[in-house]
């Protein structure tokens, strides 16, 4: 379960999507295969040998292990407690998310396969990727930002405990990322509740990340040896408890990635992107969640049922979707997104595209939590060595909002989840689209156009003719609020089909 789905209250259900008359468009986003969460020897359970019987216990790695075809023996009560509902966790730290990358894991990798990985993606001539001032000496390379440390502690002993008891003196390390940056602070420590931030699982995948998408197949291949591999030795030492040889394994992967970077191999693999990358993007901005917002996530939960200010997210697989396969976003352009929330799909767009981004929101305890992530992101994109567009973040009501009002005369692509909005707000919401171009496209959750409706003489001077909307269905892991399926709407501006009737 992603962070994002832990933000809904126990037991709510989807709202039906009622059927359209507009033409309809099914787009599936595959969904790569999980890894398997990393158990620390403390936390593991000891395993015990098969005793044969005749009527032997099925434990519970029996039961995972289990082909899927075979069939199951189960009591009645067993039944009861497979299909009840477990109440999801209130201290969210880890996004998992739905993907649209055909890789799997163990193709990250592969030479062929990660080539094959960008040969489909449409090139924009005027995005830069790579962040020059992340790549200089400039300032020293020191800025304002949330380590690790900061979060997951010894300080805070309720949540935290060593994760290598044994050896009391190895208590942090300072890990490389890309860029010339400073380095960031972890303490070596491992949660004592399973949600809490797992500070070796993000070293990991940090180190994971960097490998599969900054470094060179035969460099990338060294460092994934099954025998040699400096991620398998690192592995090691956590499975030893081996403080002293974590640390000195953590002290070469930071010489590696300075050679790296000094030889300028790091600065060319990035000038060959065609785009950023769905998991590295992910990383980051779960790097970004997990250091603000997670740590404040019941302050959310504060809103008043049957309102506009409901809280719900789009999810980055779905927005990546929309923003690159509808939208065909470039650099130049400018995203909206009308109720932004915690500014976490405007921070998206601005990295993925490298787009002017804005967004509104009315909720102050959002704002707050917005204006956090904005400041960390930046600095989680200086140490990733990559470079944003221009992010606006506006507070209060964006039928107000004279900055809000303005932009949307030049927008290209305005967000608007209205999935819970009232009927009223989204009338408002039709006459504000009176101002965008010729040409831009409004993607919601709902349609602004009444259900069969069809541009006639008889409701020409209807506002809702400006748009011509095509439905669309997203499935699985693509909203906050449900894993269930449900429609959207692109609903792009055209006057020309109300000056037909004029």
């Amino acid at each position: 379960m992603g962070f994002f789905d832990r933000l809904q209250k126990p037991g709510h259900t989807a709202l039906k999507q009622e059927k359209h008359t507009t033409r309809t468009e099914r787009r599936k986003d595959a969904t790569g295969p999980k890894k398997p969460a990393f158990i620390h020897p403390i936390h593991a359970k000891p395993h015990k040998a098969p005793v044969r019987s005749s009527a032997p216990k099925k434990s519970a790695v029996d039961n995972n292990s289990r082909d899927r075809n075979s069939p199951k023996m189960n009591s009645p009560a067993k039944e009861r407690g497979r299909n009840s509902r477990k109440r999801a966790s209130s201290t969210p730290q880890r996004q998992e998310w739905g993907s649209d990358d055909d890789l799997s894991d163990n193709d990250l990798y592969d030479p062929r396969k990660r080539a094959r990985r960008n040969s489909t993606l449409e090139v924009d001539p005027n995005r830069c990727i790579g962040s020059r001032k992340a790549f200089s000496d400039e300032d020293g390379g020191k800025f304002d930002m949330v380590h690790a440390a900061d979060i997951a502690t010894l300080s805070n002993p309720k949540n935290y405990k060593p994760a290598f008891p044994n050896d009391p003196e190895c208590a942090e390390v300072f890990l490389q990322y890309p860029s010339a940056s400073q380095k960031e602070k972890y303490e070596l420590v491992i949660p004592v509740q399973n949600d809490d931030f797992k500070t070796l699982d993000d070293i990991r995948e940090v180190m994971e990340t960097i490998i599969s998408n900054y470094l060179p197949t035969d460099a990338a291949a060294a460092l994934t040896n099954d025998s040699t591999g400096l991620l398998r030795r690192v592995k090691r030492a956590v499975d030893r408890l081996a403080g002293s040889e974590y640390i000195e394994l953590i002290n070469e992967w930071n010489d590696t990635l300075d050679r790296h970077r000094q030889d300028g191999t790091i600065e060319r693999v990035i000038k060959e992107w065609k785009a950023i990358n769905l998991k590295l993007l992910e990383r980051i901005l779960t790097q970004t969640y997990a250091r603000t917002v997670s740590l404040r996530v019941n302050e959310l939960r504060r809103y008043e049922n049957g309102t506009d200010n409901v809280y719900g997210e789009l999810l980055p697989s779905f927005l990546s979707s929309i923003l690159k396969k509808d939208a065909k976003m470039k650099s130049d352009q400018v995203f909206v997104d009308l109720g932004s929330g915690v500014g976490n799909c405007v921070l998206q767009a601005a990295l993925e595209v490298g787009c002017e981004s804005w967004g509104c929101e009315v909720m102050e305890k959002a704002c707050d939590l917005a204006e956090l992530q904005q400041n960390e992101f930046a600095a989680r994109c200086r140490l990733w060595g990559l470079s944003v567009g221009d992010i606006h973040l506006e507070r209060g009501d964006f039928l107000k909002n004279e900055f809000i009002r303005n932009v949307l005369q030049r927008a290209d692509i305005v967000l608007v989840n209205n999935q819970a909005f009232t009927p009223a707000l989204n009338e408002d919401l039709i006459n504000l689209f009176l101002d965008l171009k010729d040409g831009a496209k409004v993607v919601s959750l709902k349609s602004f156009v009444p259900m069969g409706q069809k541009s006639q003489s008889k409701n020409a001077g209807a506002i809702y003719n400006i748009l011509d909307v095509v439905q669309k269905t997203y499935y699985s892991k693509c909203v906050s609020w449900t894993d269930a399926p449900g429609s959207y709407f692109i609903s792009t501006k055209d006057s020309s089909r109300v000056k037909t009737f004029a």
